[in-house]
């Protein structure tokens, strides 16, 4: 049996389809632009390049606010989806049946099924990359609320802080990204190009600018967490996206603070094929992540 799994994140649109082991059988993908008629003209296109008879369905995963359980988008920020029919043009295309939910929620699948959620009924996801997603897995069921909970990149860090694309201010998504990553960078008057790999390399010889630097970016992502792990008690808290790793890394540079509310914090295993693997899993297996 295999599925396709789309996923759509800030910078790059990925497609793949995937077996019911979690193996990637044929991937494609595009740069994100910033245009939802583009977006939904580069999916139907490269849904075509993987298409094969035994696809059983499709599964996406969109950033932002999406009700799964209506397969509506409801917002989004850097691409919003939310007045583009997707599932419906999707179908049309392919006569095959969309599962639609957000992206952290598919990649906590992938990590669960196959990844470093595995053995876990509880576990929060933080993805981070162009901007920051979340997911939570509780009792082996995904935490969805009225419609899209989960949104952990909007758990407020900094009173009065930085405008964040939810209306709100100093939401976790504004100090700990990748974009803030590159804002902090700019402000520390290092080069645009400098790699999060250099500055955790400097930081471990002990230079100063790197430690400060990360402290930064670190130390409210380890606020954000422990008060997930005060309300949610998960058995461990994967760190995923592209600069997941990183970010676990850098954690080191902001301990937790209360020895009440900690839980391990692991760097996502599958990388950048979580959100595909997840989505395609999710069609596979629609009871298994049903709102």
């Amino acid at each position: 049996m295999e599925a396709i799994g789309i996923d759509v994140g800030g910078t790059n649109l990925r497609v793949a389809r995937v077996d019911s082991e979690g193996r990637i059988a044929v991937t494609c993908g595009a740069r994100t632009t910033g245009d939802p008629a583009a977006a939904l003209a580069d999916m139907r296109a490269l849904v075509r390049e993987v298409d094969t008879p035994v696809v059983r369905g499709i599964g996406v995963g969109i950033p932002g606010r999406v009700d799964a359980a209506a397969r509506k988008v409801l917002s989004g920020g850097f691409l919003d989806l939310s007045r583009v029919d997707l599932v419906e043009a999707l179908e049309r295309e392919t006569g095959r049946p969309v599962i639609l939910d957000g992206d952290a929620n598919l990649a906590l699948v992938a990590e669960w099924r196959f990844g470093a959620a595995r053995g876990t009924k509880n576990v929060v996801m933080i993805t981070i990359g162009t901007g920051i997603g979340g997911a939570a897995l509780l009792g082996g069921r995904i935490l969805r609320g009225r419609m899209s909970g989960g949104q952990f990149g909007h758990v407020t860090v900094e009173a009065g802080g930085r405008a964040c694309a939810c209306g709100r201010t100093g939401c976790v998504e504004t100090t700990s990204s990748g974009t803030a990553l590159g804002r902090l960078i700019a402000e520390a008057g290092m080069p645009a190009d400098t790699r999060v790999e250099t500055l955790l390399a400097d930081a471990r010889r002990g230079d100063g600018a790197a430690l400060a630097l990360l402290g930064r970016w670190a130390a409210p992502l380890r606020a954000a967490i422990d008060s997930l792990v005060a309300v949610l008690d998960p058995e461990r808290v994967v760190l995923g996206g592209g600069l997941g790793w990183a970010a676990v890394a850098a954690l080191d540079y902001a301990p937790a603070l209360s020895p009440w509310y900690q839980s391990p914090v692991v760097a996502a295993e599958l990388g950048d094929r979580a959100g595909v693997i997840g989505g395609a899993w999710a069609a596979m297996n629609p009871e298994a992540v049903a709102p």
